[in-house]
């Protein structure tokens, strides 16, 4: 149990600048001792509107009038209390009043709450040890932009269910999942959202205890497990994180002390209008510094190796999912949302100041300019940033009928002339099969057998392209159904030996992309990547290489059904180029068609360079090969 968490006069002046890092350990509910025979729990709550604030709970009969607390004295609009009878494990709200109004609400700084539909909060301590040292010391390769990122993006309440369809605990998931990932030589796991939030289908993006771990699946010394077994077991855990907007739900942010204390109280912008949710008021100090402090609250007490910051786009622009006239403009008649870009920068400024070895990463579907540079040279400050475009085009060209694919040649090339001007992940996530845009194998045109050849040809492509890679679950075999959030993962599709053979190939792809240096040291400089023929639209053929310095590697797609015969490649290397990957493999479901192997290069000329290839393109297949020994 702490002994003390007392505020001083520099917590509350960092607190009203914004710069208060660990402010979860003053306000909220802590329990501690202050002295031998007197224990209980600090109450502490930001609240200036109010003009009478009382903590309820299992500890006074939920009466109102038992524990008032106390407004300092410093203008700050902080209410405190020691209540000796509160203690671990029980539950708790605040009963705020203000001119013309009252409410109960839980606890914004609540580090833990009641399972939803309830809506209290949790007097919990945070007492847990870890035993992910090794990890942690040697995170910072691990998670460096030199090194291979295959991301497993989970859903932790439908990736799998027990025997009854309930949800898994932290700690089952944990053995589970990184059994799997280890498996499938994935290297860092993104989970959705885990923060408190009462609707269980808005996937955790409506969250309301943003300290709070949620009690679907046990508690945060659970959560603390999880990505401690994940840790031992050598992944990485990414956690989705949601700084754009929250619910409006009764006990909420919202109106929180009876004004627009979280929120903007204009409409126009405090509310948004696409997601019917509230908008942080990135300007006002003390509310930048909430979301400041709880990326580093998750960073520092759950040593999660990084954050994805969920909607970015729809905070630096002011008129996002707004029509003329629903929107106001910043100070210089622009529309960039000029606080929420400082409270951005300044997030990141935090993170990577404390955790130089974690990541932020920006899901931003615009064309923002230096999303992931840092900030001292104009940047956001990110070190990674989601290719939507890339994903747009991809999906958009591989939902065509072959037949007419020639004619969209430049939905797979085009993402190339912008590859670097981003440290970028290439995303194939939850967004892309929900809402009726069917699963990723579903998109797929053909019969069955072409879906599947289809998705190995596109998870292939996307391997081989520079980027950081992540496909969600469900995505590595071939998942049928759009993704429910209500049932787990149709895994018995494993049955069948096409689908089983989708993931063996997943497999094969991270193994060699995790043990090839030419497929992601150099994913963010150009000298990485050249093409060798990106101009083969007749033939919806593409080929490209990806080095190093000391390693080459091939990649060549075929986006046709049509087995390619004698077709040239040129390379700038003679002899024998090994076959290390063909998509058409019997193993993975596919026809078989390929090189047996390996080919060899002669000197004959193609495309400007020395040597050549004739190869057997496979078709909807994908070839990798690598220089190899005579």
């Amino acid at each position: 149990m702490s002994t003390t968490h007392s505020l001083g006069d520099l917590d509350i002046y960092l607190f009203k600048q914004g710069r208060h890092t660990r402010l979860y350990e003053h306000f909220g509910a802590h329990p501690e001792s202050l002295g031998p025979d007197c224990a209980g729990t600090r109450f502490v709550v930001w609240a200036p509107n109010a003009d009478y604030v009382a903590v309820l709970g299992d500890f006074n009969d939920w009466d109102r009038g038992k524990s008032p607390m106390t407004v300092r004295a410093d203008s700050s609009g902080v209410w405190e209390c020691f209540v000796p009878e509160a203690r671990h494990g029980q539950r708790y709200k605040y009963f705020i009043s203000w001119p013309g109004g009252y409410a109960e609400r839980s606890d914004p700084f609540a580090l833990f709450s009641e399972e939803p539909p309830a809506t209290g909060s949790i007097i919990w301590d945070l007492q847990y040890t870890w035993n992910d040292a090794d990890w942690m010391r040697d995170r910072a390769q691990r998670n460096s932009l030199t090194s291979p990122w295959a991301v497993y993006e989970v859903h932790l309440g439908s990736w799998r269910r027990d025997e009854n369809g309930d949800f898994l605990n932290y700690r089952r998931i944990a053995h589970e999942l990184a059994e799997y990932v280890l498996e499938m030589g994935f290297t860092h796991v993104e989970i959705m959202p885990v923060a408190e939030h009462p609707f269980y289908g808005s996937w955790g993006y409506q969250s309301t205890g943003y300290f709070s771990p949620s009690s679907r699946y046990g508690c945060p010394q659970d959560f603390r497990y999880f990505v401690d077994h994940l840790h031992q077991r050598g992944i990485g855990v990414i956690l989705d994180w949601v700084p754009g907007h929250f619910p409006v739900d009764a006990h909420g942010l919202a109106n929180f002390d009876g004004t627009a204390l979280y929120e903007h109280a204009d409409p126009r912008q405090g509310f948004h209008p696409e997601w019917k949710s509230a908008i942080f008021n990135y300007g006002r100090y003390e509310v930048a510094g909430f979301l400041i402090c709880n990326a580093m609250y998750w960073l520092r007490e759950f040593h999660l190796d990084g954050l994805r910051v969920d909607g970015v786009a729809s905070m630096l622009y002011l008129d996002y999912s707004r029509a003329q006239g629903e929107w106001i403009p910043n100070r210089y008649g622009g529309r960039e949302n000029l606080n929420a870009i400082d409270m951005l920068r300044e997030m990141n400024k935090a993170v990577y100041q404390e955790f130089p070895d974690a990541q932020t990463i920006a899901e931003e579907s615009t064309s923002w300019p230096m999303v992931s540079k840092p900030v001292y040279l104009g940047g956001l400050g990110f070190g990674l940033k989601w290719n939507m475009g890339w994903m747009n085009d991809s999906l958009s060209y591989m939902e065509l009928d072959p037949i007419h694919r020639k004619y969209h040649h430049n939905l797979l090339t085009f993402a190339l002339w912008y590859a670097f001007a981003e440290n970028f992940i290439l995303p194939l996530s939850h967004d892309e099969v929900v809402h009726g845009k069917k699963s990723l194998l579903s998109k797929m045109p053909g019969d069955y057998w072409q879906k599947l050849a289809n998705l190995r040809l596109l998870i292939g492509y996307m391997y081989g392209l520079p980027g950081k890679k992540l496909l969600f679950m469900g995505g590595e075999f071939g998942q049928w159904s759009e993704w429910n959030h209500d049932k787990a993962l149709d895994w018995d599709l494993l049955r069948f030996p096409a689908h089983d053979g989708l993931r063996s190939w997943v497999r094969d792809l991270n193994r060699l992309y995790s043990g090839c240096p030419a497929l992601h040291a150099l994913d963010f400089d150009p000298s990485g990547f050249s093409w060798e023929n990106c101009h083969d639209s007749d033939q919806s053929v593409l080929s490209f290489f990806r080095k190093t310095g000391e390693q080459t590697l091939l990649v060549v797609c075929n986006f046709t059904p049509v087995v390619r015969e004698r077709y040239a490649v040129g390379v700038d290397h003679g002899g024998i180029w090994r076959e290390v990957l063909n998509s058409d493999s019997v193993a993975y479901g596919g026809s078989g068609a390929g090189n047996m192997g390996s080919a060899r290069a002669e000197p004959i000329p193609v495309h400007g360079r020395p040597y050549s290839l004739s190869l057997a393109l496979p078709p909807l297949g994908v070839l990798f090969f690598m220089p190899g020994e005579e």
